[in-house]
């Protein structure tokens, strides 16, 4: 999937009764990102990475700017249409698992199925397969380590084939070892050709990638 943005902002009140101050969380931001690229964005806590991974989500709406996904200006679609491209194209995956406790790792999937289309049991199997999870696919979230929840949040995103992964911070929870597993997960996946942009502060995982770039109070700064 291609991504571009142009002239990007993100502006939020400053406080209830800010008498119109506002905190630009980014800042005529533009970027380019190729189809089957991997882009590694780095920088301080609270410098707009977070709000770049959500706008081209589209989980929010920028404050002014242009963001074209596949060539498709988001800005024209309604909520309606947002719902449906997040679910056809867009994969998420986080630093808090975000799994339903009481449902098995194998219904978490299929959860994300139910907001696409229809759920089919075979698929999620599947899914959990390419994650190495098909064996621990009865297991509820609390008897699987933190590497396997994550594995299943990673099959989740996977389940309807997203052209893009929007990945933050999806080692921040995790040992050495199964943050390895993940990135390496992910390796797999963006050599067959998935666009992933991940946000990180880890510059060992940050290597994994394609480009770096890194954001500073809402502009990049490179």
């Amino acid at each position: 999937m291609s991504i571009r943005l142009e002239h990007v902002s993100r502006s939020y009140p400053a406080r209830a009764d800010a008498n119109g101050a506002v905190i630009r969380a980014l800042d005529d931001v533009s970027l380019h990102v190729e189809p089957g690229e991997w882009l590694a964005v780095m920088g301080p806590s609270g410098s707009g990475k977070s709000t770049l991974v959500n706008l081209v989500g589209c989980l929010d709406r920028t404050t002014s700017g242009k963001i074209y996904l596949e060539g498709q200006d988001v800005a024209t679609l309604s909520d309606a249409e947002l719902n449906r491209f997040r679910a056809e194209k867009v994969g998420f995956v986080f630093q808090q698992f975000h799994l339903i406790p009481y449902l098995t790792a194998l219904e978490n999937v299929m959860l994300a199925q139910y907001f696409h289309s229809m759920t089919d049991q075979s698929e999620a199997l599947e899914a959990l397969e390419r994650v190495g999870l098909a064996d621990r696919a009865q297991h509820l979230p609390a008897h699987l380590s933190g590497g396997e929840q994550q594995r299943v949040c990673i099959a989740r995103a996977l389940i309807n084939d997203p052209r893009i992964i929007l990945a933050d911070e999806p080692t921040g929870n995790l040992h050495s070892s199964q943050g390895k597993e993940i990135m390496d997960l992910f390796k797999r996946l963006n050599d067959g050709g998935t666009t992933i942009i991940q946000v990180t502060h880890n510059e060992r995982n940050a290597e994994y990638g394609n480009r770096v770039i890194h954001i500073v109070d809402g502009w990049i700064t490179d």
